[in-house]
């Protein structure tokens, strides 16, 4: 590969979290990619609960509505990721709902585009 630090960015929310009248998971993807990341990937979790919400969410096929646990990662250099966190900082900090986010070191072995 190259010699160039890269980072996982990970926030943790739940499914149902809005910024404004977008869903969380929904305006971050789209920021990102206005920005130029590298890559994003929202998983859905079937269980779990935070430090926002105590109670135990889960899937259940009957449920109409779920408020489920949500990871929204992203994968780029560290200094790029250091300047998205800022940028989303406040807007993060202003929403009513609880969340969590890292970020961690990472090395990518392969990184091959598709044809």
């Amino acid at each position: 590969m190259d010699n160039k630090q890269y980072q996982v960015l990970k926030i943790y929310a739940s499914t149902t979290d809005r910024l404004g009248h977008q869903l969380l998971y929904e305006r971050l993807v789209y920021l990102a990619r206005e920005q130029g990341l590298s890559g994003v990937t929202v998983y859905r979790g079937i269980m779990g609960y935070g430090s926002s919400s105590r109670q135990i969410n889960s899937s259940k096929f009957w449920e109409l509505t779920e408020k489920l646990p949500v990871m929204i990662e992203i994968v780029d250099e560290a200094a790029v990721l250091h300047r998205f966190f800022e940028s989303i900082r406040q807007e993060l900090l202003d929403m009513p709902k609880g969340c969590m986010v890292t970020l961690e070191p990472l090395q990518i072995l392969m990184l091959k585009s598709g044809k």
